[in-house]
């Protein structure tokens, strides 16, 4: 199998799944939300949306097995699996906040291999696949080539549910907000590292993430020529569900920060 053969088929599942979400954003009643857990938030317009990307995918690659958000199939396959979020944002959506996208991507083994990230409300397509550059509604993207912290916007997520690291997370937060830029809180960690990925910002760094938050954007992400790595500057991060994105320059002085609070 050629990703180069598929890849288009995935993002037109994406953007149907996309259509579906924006038409129900103009009529959703937020009093339909469940909850999973502590502030974690579900709809029907995320199950249905995933019911519809599974079955799309299943007639791209049969074979294939499903890591969901939503659990609405979950089997890993021999070798490859689909790993989805139908609607990473879910929060932005209840509260019409919009900053929410699609999230799909291909993994073969433990390796996330395509990736594909909708953006819903601007229509940008961010996607990607290994040995290939990565696109942004077709015009290839480059992480920016900015060198210092000093210089950059630096992307970040909040904890909402898992507060024992809350003390440490403000700490670095606080010490980055006094060095660069600018820090920002989007909501969706696939549109923070599609952003990373075509330049947006330097860098995008969280903690207790789950796979079908940021595999579509790991490959965006590398195949614009950045950086991924866990907090000790590891190359696995979807197991210990730790991420630094970075644009390849300022991976060692991130580190450097994240390592005095989270090491």
């Amino acid at each position: 199998m050629k990703l180069s053969q598929i890849i288009n088929q995935v993002i037109d599942v994406s953007k149907e799944a996309g259509q579906f979400i924006r038409q129900e954003r103009k009529t959703f009643n937020p009093d339909r939300i469940e909850y999973k857990g502590l502030n974690d938030l579900v709809s029907y317009v995320d199950k249905t949306a995933e019911e519809k990307i599974v079955a799309g995918l299943e007639l791209i690659l049969p074979e294939a097995g499903f890591i969901t958000e939503e659990k609405t199939r979950n089997k890993l396959g021999d070798r490859y699996s689909w790993v989805i979020d139908p609607l990473d944002g879910t929060t932005n959506f209840i509260h019409g906040l919009p900053t929410f996208s699609v999230s799909i991507a291909l993994q073969e083994y433990d390796e996330p291999v395509l990736g594909v990230v909708y953006e819903v409300n601007q229509d940008e397509c961010f996607y990607a696949h290994q040995d290939a550059p990565a696109y942004l509604n077709g015009t290839e993207i480059k992480v920016s080539n900015r060198p210092t912290i000093a210089d950059s916007l630096i992307a970040t997520g909040f904890p909402y549910y898992d507060f024992t690291k809350q003390q440490p997370y403000i700490e670095l937060f606080t010490e980055l907000m006094r060095n660069c830029h600018g820090l920002r809180r989007l909501g969706s960690a696939a549109v923070d590292l599609a952003y990373t990925a075509c330049g947006r910002f330097e860098s995008f760094y969280e903690y207790n993430l789950n796979a079908w938050d940021i595999a579509a954007g790991i490959v965006i992400v590398k195949q614009a020529g950045g950086e991924v790595v866990n907090f000790k500057g590891g190359p696995e991060v979807i197991n210990t569900r730790e991420l630094l994105a970075t644009n390849g320059k300022i991976t060692g002085e991130m580190l450097s920060y994240i390592n005095k609070y989270f090491i």
